[in-house]
């Protein structure tokens, strides 16, 4: 199989169209012989979903046979989980499906794909799918968009919610956040702030556009405080700050509250870091 090309077809480029097609390739499989993928992108099932799947099973049948692989004795999920999850619920004992020979990087090319071409994926699943796309076919966000026909934009953008503090991409996940939270929380570069205004936007239902205003504010606050000017400080640390300027021969940021405070030393290369480092005798 070309990946790339395939690929650049989606999942139907995936299962042979002769295998979806011809009756004869279609088996009826008992369902205690499959087993999930424990390399499914998706992680998280909505129960409400899936039991609105159950009842149209009920009712209609399986009309789109799974994907499935042979292991053994037994069969892996490839594409078709929810189905599969579904048909459990209502008692059916034996599934339709596609039986392929496919080694694991085209069971997680498929996997992937189908779970990107769902709707329903939360936005972090969806990132993450995006990332084991481009780090397992080593391709770039351009070649992704145009594959999977969504923008280069829409990718990127929701890629950079993986740079979130992992407590609030678990509340993304469990959907008590928005995706428009976790992009405006993006702003914010420390993860323990992060977590501290996610945990604020779910106890006073907060918007997105109260959170963007409280992250200006939090901005202006540590603009304000990191340019104190010199004549704002007492002489006490105006003659620290000298003496240190005058060791080091370079800039310090002396900043103090209250009983405790921070030294800055600048340094503008790496000798310059090492001339420093002599000093202090490290």
């Amino acid at each position: 199989m070309n990946k790339k090309s395939a690929l650049g077809k989606g999942l139907g480029a995936l299962i042979p169209e002769k295998s979806q097609e011809n009756k004869d390739s279609i088996n009826t499989i008992s369902i205690n012989l499959i087993k999930p993928n424990n390399e499914q992108p998706r992680k998280n099932f909505d129960e409400e979903k899936i039991g609105y799947l159950a009842q149209s099973i009920k009712e209609h049948g399986i009309i789109q046979p799974l994907v499935l692989k042979k292991e053994g004795n037994l069969y892996t999920i490839v594409a078709g989980e929810r189905r599969w999850r579904a048909a459990k619920l209502v008692g059916i004992k034996k599934i339709p499906a596609v039986v392929m020979d496919l080694d694991d990087r085209s069971v997680l090319e498929i996997s992937l794909i189908e779970n990107i071409q769902r709707q329903d994926l939360n936005c972090i699943e969806e990132a993450q799918a995006y990332k084991n796309l481009i780090q397992e076919f080593k391709i770039t966000q351009d070649i992704l968009s145009i594959r999977i026909g969504k923008s280069r934009a829409a990718i990127a953008n929701c890629m950079r919610l993986l740079a979130l503090d992992k407590r609030v991409q678990q509340y993304l996940i469990d959907g008590v956040i928005t995706e428009g939270h976790g992009r405006a929380l993006l702003a914010l570069k420390e993860n323990e702030l992060q977590y501290k205004l996610s945990q604020t936007i779910i106890d006073e239902n907060l918007s997105v556009r109260e959170t963007e205003r409280i992250i200006k504010n939090i901005y202006k606050e540590k603009k304000n405080n990191n340019n104190i000017k010199d004549n704002e400080i007492s002489p006490y640390y105006k003659d620290i700050k000298s003496k240190l300027e005058s060791l080091f021969d370079t800039k310090i940021n002396l900043q103090n509250n209250k009983n405790k405070g921070k030294i800055e030393i600048e340094y503008y290369s790496e000798d310059d870091l090492q001339r420093i480092l002599d000093i202090l005798k490290l």
